[in-house]
């Protein structure tokens, strides 16, 4: 009987009545309230797949305000679940049409990555070195040691790009990213990048010439594995995540200060603090992005808005400090959400008000 009434006050179909015994009974014990807990993330589950799968724009249906009042007794605690479709909101951003991908060459010369230009790279000598696709640059080749020269591409935020380097590494690169590379790999010595942002690494293997991604403060040396390292600017932190192989993150000051991660594990290096920390994670989790997702896992909503940023080049003033304070779990779409969606669904579990000028977006509290 219980669980049919949490049913029906999810489904909007209690009556005051049965909304005052459900909360009677959820604040009789923590058990009842995991209990409701568990449920409400089920019900969100099957709602939102059911929505996906019969309507091209479902619409999100909140709370009556009058019950709303009492939901919020237990917003706090309450995992936001997220997987919207093409939903009825419309979010127009000022795009900046000038930020686009930039390709810097060894010689001085920058080109800009479009959706159009599909061509040729060659060298300053006219040699060919690489193939420039519309979302993604296949280099090939290698040369003396003492012939590697360096190439930067630049991501903006609300885009990313692939890269396929000499020696056949992959790299997909995040949002507000930038990748220092060789525009072609020595045939002796080791394979060094230097990345600020955010990359998934797919490392060609190649024992006789280790891998080093260059993050920060902190080196990731691999000889062939697949893992994701996030190194923003604006983070104190820098993590490595392995998917698969083995990867070493050490300080670049003090090799000593070094750690060998197995599959499953996350490195962090804190700025402040200098120590590496490692612990077992889901890696698909870290690398969602790279299939079109942002994935949440008790992320604050001051992580939330810096990764929203990035992906829809927009800025997020927050100034409701509840907001502030709260972890949301879940998944999003990116081509099938738009920042307005992603506060939408915010507001059911943390009702705020917002405002859009622009690019910016204001958070405040209910009036």
């Amino acid at each position: 009987m219980t669980s049919e009434l949490i049913y029906k006050y999810l489904s909007n179909e209690a009556s005051e009545q049965e909304v005052q015994m459900l909360f009677d009974w959820i604040d009789a014990s923590e058990e009842n309230k995991k209990q409701f807990i568990t449920l409400k993330k089920t019900w969100a589950l099957t709602a939102l797949s059911e929505d996906l799968s019969t309507a091209s724009s479902p619409v999100i249906t909140l709370q009556p305000k009058k019950k709303a009042i009492q939901y919020l007794k237990y917003a706090a605690v309450f995992v936001v679940l997220f997987g919207l479709g093409k939903l009825a909101f419309n979010f127009t951003q000022k795009t900046n049409s000038s930020k686009e991908i930039v390709l810097e060459l060894a010689d001085g010369r920058s080109e800009y990555i479009t959706k159009d230009n599909q061509t040729k790279i060659v060298n300053d000598k006219g040699d060919l070195i690489a193939k420039k696709l519309p979302n993604h640059i296949v280099y090939f080749g290698k040369v003396q040691d003492q012939e590697v020269v360096y190439n930067t591409l630049k991501v903006p935020y609300g885009k990313n790009f692939k890269l396929t380097l000499s020696d056949g590494t992959v790299v997909s690169l995040n949002s507000g990213t930038t990748l220092k590379y060789p525009e072609q790999f020595g045939i002796n010595g080791k394979r060094n990048v230097y990345l600020t942002g955010e990359a998934f690494f797919e490392v060609a293997k190649d024992k006789q010439h280790p891998f080093i991604v260059n993050a920060n403060q902190v080196d990731i040396e691999v000889l062939g594995t697949k893992f994701n390292v996030s190194a923003y600017p604006e983070n104190p932190s820098v993590n490595g995540t392995l998917v698969e192989g083995s990867i070493q993150m050490y300080e670049v000051e003090n090799k000593l200060n070094a750690v060998l991660l197995q599959p499953n594990q996350m490195a962090t290096w804190n700025k402040n603090s200098k120590k590496i920390i490692t612990k077992q994670v889901d890696p698909s989790f870290y690398s969602a992005w790279t299939k079109g997702e942002l994935a949440f896992k008790d992320t604050p909503f001051s992580t939330i808005a810096k990764i929203i940023q990035r992906t829809y080049d927009v800025e997020i003033i927050n100034e409701n400090t509840v907001l502030a304070r709260q972890n949301f779990t879940g998944t999003i779409k990116i081509s099938e959400s738009s920042v307005e969606n992603i506060l939408e669904l915010l507001k059911r579990d943390t009702p705020f008000t917002y405002s859009i000028k622009g690019n910016t977006i204001t958070i405040t509290n209910l009036p």
